[in-house]
C-alpha cells in the first residue's frame, strides 16, 4: 500500500474501517482479491512476483496492511519480501522478531483485539496502538503528507455519516489531482523523495496504483473486504467484494 487510513475501535458501529491504495510497478504480477487455499483462510491479494501480499484479513479476527518505508535507498534484492511479512502476520505465524532482513517498511496489523505499528527503520519498533484513526504512507505512522491527511479526513468525514456506502472513501482513493505542470512524476515507494503534493491515485504508465480496498467490520463481526483493480492508464479492470465473519471485541469504547 501506498496510502492508507485506519479507524481501529474509533467508532460505536464499527470495529475496524480500513481504506488504502496499493501503488507499483504495472509489470508486476499479482492475482486479484481471493479466499486462499491455506489452512488459516487468509483473504487477500497476491503478489504473483514474490507470493506476499500488501493487505488483508482472516475470519480469526486478523487485519495486516503494509507500505514501503521512503528514505533508505533503493530496495535490496538479497532481503526477504515484506510480503512474506505480512502473509506470515495474518497467519499469526511471525513475531515480529528480526524485522532487519526486510527492505524498509511500515505495517499496521491488528489481531483480536489488540493494534500495533511495526516497522524496521531506523531501528526495530513494534508499538501498541490504541483505539483511532491512523494514516500510513510511506513515511513515518501520522506523518502529515497531504495524501495522508487526506484520506483521513475522508475516513473521518465517512465516519460521521450514515448509510452513505462505499462510495466516499472509493472517491478520495481515486484522487488523481494533477500539481501544477500538469504531471504525475513516477516515484516508486522505496524512492528516497517524494512530491509533496501527490495525490492519493497515482496514474502513470509504468507505475502506478494497481488497486484500491475498502474494509469493514461492524460490532456484530460483519466483515466485507472490497478491491478495485485498474490498468495502466487507471482505467478499472474488475472488481471484487467478499464476506466474511470477524470475532466482536464488545461494546464500544
Amino acid at each position: 500500500m501506498c496510502v492508507a487510513a485506519v479507524a481501529w475501535n474509533a467508532h460505536p458501529d464499527w470495529q475496524l474501517v480500513a481504506i488504502g491504495n496499493r501503488d507499483e510497478f504495472h509489470q508486476r504480477p499479482a492475482a486479484p482479491l481471493a479466499r486462499w487455499d491455506d489452512p488459516e483462510g487468509v483473504i487477500a491479494g497476491r503478489d504473483l512476483q514474490s507470493g506476499g501480499t500488501w493487505l488483508g484479513v482472516t475470519e480469526a479476527g486478523r487485519f495486516v496492511l503494509v507500505t514501503n518505508l521512503r528514505g533508505y535507498g533503493a530496495p535490496d534484492p538479497s532481503r526477504r519480501s515484506r510480503g512474506e511479512l505480512v502473509t506470515g502476520l495474518l497467519a499469526g505465524k511471525h513475531d515480529g522478531d528480526d524485522l532487519q532482513q526486510y527492505n524498509p517498511f511500515n505495517i499496521i496489523e491488528i489481531s483480536g483485539s489488540q493494534a500495533r505499528f511495526l516497522t524496521n527503520r531506523p531501528e526495530d519498533t513494534a508499538a501498541n496502538l490504541p483505539h483511532g484513526i491512523y494514516g500510513l504512507s510511506n513515511g513515518r505512522l501520522d506523518e502529515p503528507w497531504a495524501k495522508t491527511l487526506q484520506s483521513k479526513g475522508a475516513m473521518l468525514d465517512w465516519l460521521g455519516e450514515e448509510d452513505s456506502g462505499f462510495a466516499p472513501l472509493f472517491d478520495v482513493l481515486a484522487d488523481d489531482s494533477l500539481d501544477a505542470f500538469g504531471t504525475q512524476p513516477i516515484t516508486p515507494s522505496d524512492v528516497a523523495i517524494e512530491p509533496s503534493e501527490t495525490p492519493p491515485f497515482i496514474r502513470h504508465s509504468l507505475y502506478g496504483t494497481r488497486c484500491s480496498t475498502v474494509v469493514t467490520v461492524d460490532r456484530e463481526g460483519i466483515g466485507r473486504i472490497v478491491e478495485r483493480r485498474f490498468d495502466a492508464s487507471g482505467r478499472p479492470t474488475g472488481e471484487t467484494e467478499i464476506g466474511f465473519g470477524w470475532p466482536r471485541i464488545g461494546a464500544w469504547p
